[in-house]
């Protein structure tokens, strides 16, 4: 059995915490905060589980396999490269660095130790999520022409990143996954309401050499939150809801079609408006899953589906939109 320490018990880490302590592949666990009063409460909730204040202590342990670090984007790089320097597989909450530079320098860490390197873009283990890969995949939805992306809510506004880098990740990671590739091009807008210099609010678009672009829209300035997504094919179309309880994916069979005109003249449009279906989704913990893939990697030598490369190509995305944002788009 694997052992494993978590750093960070704010507010995701707690989260990563439950799910490794419930997975079977975990033997031994360690936990650290450098807040006492987090870690007290912690020590409550899982008093079979050791702990400490100092990450230098987990990283000094030759037994520990590896590292989940839930930490302020900041801390990502140096706790996630002093990790690997120890030779333990790491695990890293989006985002996965504060730039390309250092995304680039873990995952070359991570080949060059033969080690796992993963970072936690949760969406791509979410059911909704991992069918409408499948439905894209098979071809259903036709040719993708494009697909936009609303993540608003109001707050929690972050004092150390703008919004795209906190809510923009979500989104990409999932484009990313559903139409294998990175975009050729990055622009976006948006502008600083609340803090001084953190955007608060942003509009992004994406070309992808596929032809398919994407428009992906962030906000901590809503009155409702929203998670909605929108795929249009050449055949049909999907919308993703992640605030519905139960339907969470539905698919329009709705469409258009030049007809040509058999003698000179306009060209005519054909309208189609057919079935709406929402397939049905499995149940299951995406946070579960991911942990699972994280522990089930380390011991095959797979590669995760959320790995250092794919995060590579999320922070790439968030450099070039952060750097259009600052430039006016």
């Amino acid at each position: 059995m694997l052992k494993a320490g978590v750093i960070g018990l704010g507010y995701w880490g707690p989260n990563l915490l439950r799910n490794l302590y419930a997975n079977k592949r975990n033997g031994e666990l360690i936990m650290c905060d450098s807040d006492p009063d987090r870690l007290e409460k912690m020590k409550l909730r899982y008093p079979d589980v050791s702990y400490t204040s100092d990450y230098r202590d987990m990283l000094n342990d030759s037994s520990l396999d590896a590292v989940v670090i839930a930490t302020n984007v900041s801390s990502h790089f140096p706790l996630a490269k002093e990790a690997l320097l120890a030779g333990k597989h790491v695990f890293v909450e989006k985002p996965f660095a504060a730039s390309i530079e250092q995304a680039e320098e873990l995952v070359d860490l991570g080949k060059k130790n033969s080690l796992v390197t993963m970072v936690g873009h949760t969406f791509m283990f979410s059911p909704p999520v991992i069918k409408a890969k499948e439905i894209i995949d098979s071809g259903e939805l036709g040719k993708i022409h494009f697909i936009t992306s609303s993540r608003v809510n109001l707050g929690l506004h972050q004092k150390d990143v703008s919004v795209i880098w906190d809510l923009a990740p979500h989104d990409f990671s999932m484009l990313f996954y559903w139409l294998d590739e990175e975009p050729s091009s990055v622009s976006a807008f948006g502008h600083a309401y609340v803090l001084d210099k953190i955007p608060d609010v942003a509009f992004i678009n994406l070309a992808f050499p596929s032809g398919a672009i994407g428009n992906v829209q962030v906000s901590w300035l809503s009155p409702s939150k929203l998670r909605r997504t929108v795929i249009v094919g050449s055949r049909k179309m999907l919308v993703y809801d992640d605030t519905e309880p139960i339907e969470k994916i539905k698919v329009y069979d709705k469409g258009v079609e030049v007809i040509e005109p058999e003698s000179f003249g306009e060209y005519q449009l054909s309208y189609r408006t057919g079935d709406i279906l929402s397939p049905k989704l499995p149940a299951g913990e995406p946070l579960a899953a991911e942990m699972e893939e994280f522990l089930s990697c380390i011991e095959t030598g797979n590669t995760p589906r959320s790995s250092g490369a794919e995060g590579l190509a999320v922070v790439r995305a968030l450099e070039l939109a952060d750097a259009s944002l600052m430039k006016t788009g």
